[in-house]
């Protein structure tokens, strides 16, 4: 890439030419960081301190040369992070990142068309919106559902808030009380108090032994609430939860919501395309009665991070929920409801193209092809659940509802002060050995490893790895002969 003229210093324009040749210097990198993922440590060494402090910059006045800023970027920054796209990434929930939907966002930002309102490119968000009525259909919501794409789960459950709020509450806020486990993702509380619901008016709902939410002390909440002349007016249940994918009992929080005029949230960020599997439908029995639903396409569909969406069976509710007066500088909306307009689903006005990632992907793979790929992922969970459980010193505290599952280390004679070190260390281990990827989560004071299957590129090399690295590293922190039988 060349500097600019001297003679036109105001000039940015690239010829076709060099656009070509930056763009070949960014893809054969990006390409060969995929290809090698494999022989990559599945976590870099993120202990980076002096390297951030070194980094820091005045502004640029002059421009750079482009090799050295990818090489540095591509050699020596993107790998002192967590590998997500490893196959060996069962950290958190991974994603995994499909390639075309990279292409997707170069398509989208290299076109740049303005989004925000559909007469600013109907055929484009038409695209989206068909992206939106798969999703729609997968999860076996009616026809009167709308539908948006977000950045995340995060925004996906505020919006959700947003619609129940207005419905149920109105200008009324402070009355409103919010329930959720007491598994539920933080996003719930945060998103609660930007919509206006403040932690004093948050329920955390106890669970059961396998961490579900209980409908019975969801109930008494919601009459102990009422008699304080309070207003319940929504449940958010889990669909898989962060901690030890626990899958709340949907159909009997649905039944309870309907009995007592509650929106019923469902944040299935981590699982709800497993709903996508006809044949996985009943672990999820009665998502497809929720009044909302959060998605995650980047878990649960494998796409980059930032790849969020929320349904709502009652399309009316979400439009109701971002309905103001139109300004005078922006052109009609749209004279029919039958016309995806993002500016009356959502917040944002400037946006992106989020659903061409997810209409690219979907038509370059097919759905049956991403099915097979879900599915995989529950089978591996399952056999790795049942070899871990078989290694000496290890306890399965949540065996996989879907493909998430937590352990802990025991023996006997131990302290759980002395097992969640244990547990602790021995992820660290495993870890270091770079094959892998493992985090925990701490649930009333133990700590537990978590073993999550759900990156597309995670296959049984990597399963045999976990199993393998895992059973190396408990037999030098779990003595055998006191190891529980």
């Amino acid at each position: 890439m060349r500097p600019p003229s001297p003679g036109d210093p105001a000039n940015l324009e690239l010829t076709a030419s060099e656009m070509r040749g930056l763009a070949d210097e960014v893809v054969a990198r990006v390409v060969a960081h995929v290809a090698t993922l494999a022989t990559q440590p599945a976590c870099g060494d993120v202990r980076a301190e002096a390297l951030c402090r070194s980094l820091r910059e005045a502004t640029p006045e002059e421009p750079a040369a482009a090799a050295p800023l990818l090489d540095a970027l591509f050699h020596e920054w993107i790998p002192r992070s967590f590998t997500a796209p490893h196959p060996g990434y069962l950290a958190y929930i991974p994603g995994g990142g499909l390639f075309p939907a990279a292409l997707a966002d170069f398509i989208s930002a290299a076109t740049n068309r303005f989004t925000g309102v559909w007469q600013a490119a109907p055929v484009l968000l038409q695209l989206e919106a068909n992206a939106l009525a798969w999703l729609r259909d997968w999860m076996q919501f009616p026809a009167t559902t709308s539908g948006l794409f977000t950045t995340g789960g995060s925004m996906a459950t505020f919006n959700a808030i947003l619609c129940a709020r207005e419905r149920h509450l109105g200008r009324e806020l402070r009355p409103g009380v919010l329930y959720a486990s007491t598994q539920a993702h933080l996003s719930v509380a945060k998103s609660g108090k930007l919509a206006g619901i403040f932690d004093d008016r948050v329920r955390s709902i106890a669970v059961d032994a396998a961490f579900r939410m209980r409908p019975d002390a969801l109930a008494a909440a919601v009459r102990a609430d009422r008699a304080r002349g309070l207003q319940p007016f929504l449940v958010v249940s889990s669909a898989g939860t962060t901690n030890t994918g626990a899958v709340d009992p949907l159909d009997a929080i649905a039944d309870l919501c309907a009995a007592e005029g509650l929106w019923h949230h469902v944040d299935g960020a981590y699982g709800a395309f497993f709903h996508a599997v006809p044949a996985l439908r009943p672990l999820l029995a009665g998502l497809s009665r929720a009044d909302s639903l959060t998605l995650d396409p980047h878990k649960g569909l494998f796409l980059p991070y930032g790849t969020g969406a929320l349904l709502v069976r009652d399309g009316a509710a979400l439009r109701a929920a971002h309905d103001v007066p139109q300004a005078g500088y922006l052109p009609a909306r749209p004279d029919s409801d039958d016309f995806y307009d993002p500016s009356v689903h959502g917040p944002d006005l400037s946006r992106g193209f989020p659903g061409l990632r997810v209409w690219l992907s979907v038509k370059l793979f097919g759905a049956a092809r991403l099915r097979a790929a879900i599915a995989e992922k529950r089978e591996l969970a399952l056999e790795a659940a049942e070899r871990i459980a078989r290694i000496p010193g290890v306890v399965l505290d949540a065996a996989p509802q879907l493909s998430l599952f937590a352990f802990h280390l025991s023996w006997r004679g131990a302290t759980v002060a002395d097992e969640n070190a244990a547990t602790r260390a021995l992820l660290e281990r495993v870890t270091a050995r770079g094959r892998v990827m493992l985090t925990g989560c701490a649930v009333d004071g133990r700590f537990l490893g978590r073993v999550c299957v759900l990156s597309f590129r995670t296959r049984r090399a990597q399963i045999d790895a976990c199993v393998e690295d895992l059973a190396t590293e408990a037999a030098g922190l779990v003595p055998r002969a006191l190891a529980p039988r």
